[in-house]
């Protein structure tokens, strides 16, 4: 299956999916997409994804929008290694752990908002706003890092790296391009640290990918 990969090289959740991708051992030609230059919200790309937002999969049957619908639809048609533990229960568990990021977290901090906060007054690396990113990450940190102490062994959920390892590796790299002190979080920081050594997520840290600008 060939798969190509619209991906913008510091943006959280193209991110998400090209560690989705390495953790099931996929190969994926990468298209950088220039968020901040707007090209995202032009033709072509608008062919791609009506939204005009990264990520945008290509896949032989078609191409496939938002990262967790992504994520899902790897785990179904490449079931091997897991991204879901194996009952219904866990799964909840997982998935709740990933949608407190992609679903609370992200959306208040993204591209988008940050823009028309700083259309309203709020500079680009003012205090506000930063005060504003601080916040909603730490609302969500403080949700998910109890839930990681309780059921992590090393990862999010268990001994493995799943689907809310995908989720939040990214916004750990987002936490701390703003500065977040994470000291308040040691399960969360537990989690970073696995995922430094893993080669999955090695491979897909912002700076090594072919649109990274230094």
């Amino acid at each position: 299956m060939a798969l190509t990969l619209h991906s913008m090289w510091r943006a959280t959740a193209p991110y998400r999916v090209r560690i989705g991708l390495n953790l099931k051992g996929l190969l994926y030609d990468y298209v950088g997409v220039d968020l901040v230059g707007g090209e995202a919200r032009r033709e072509p790309y608008l062919g791609l994804n009506r939204q005009g937002l990264v990520p945008a999969l290509e896949t032989d049957d078609g191409v496939l929008t938002q990262s967790l619908a992504i994520l899902e639809w790897l785990e179904e048609t490449h079931p091997r290694p897991p991204l879901l533990p194996s009952t219904p229960r866990e799964r909840a568990t997982v998935r709740a752990m990933a949608e407190i990021i992609a679903c609370d977290i992200h959306p208040l901090n993204n591209l988008r908002v940050t823009q028309a906060l700083n259309r309203l007054g709020f500079k680009f690396g003012g205090p506000e706003q930063t005060a504003w990113i601080h916040g909603w990450i730490a609302a969500g940190f403080d949700a998910l890092e109890p839930m990681i102490a309780q059921h992590g062994r090393g990862f999010c959920f268990g001994a493995t790296p799943g689907l809310a390892d995908c989720c939040l590796i990214p916004q750990l790299y987002s936490a701390d391009r703003y500065g977040l002190d994470l000291a308040p979080y040691p399960a969360i920081r537990g989690v970073a640290e696995r995922a430094a050594a893993h080669p999955a997520f090695v491979a897909a840290l912002p700076d090594r990918q072919p649109d990274a600008v230094g």
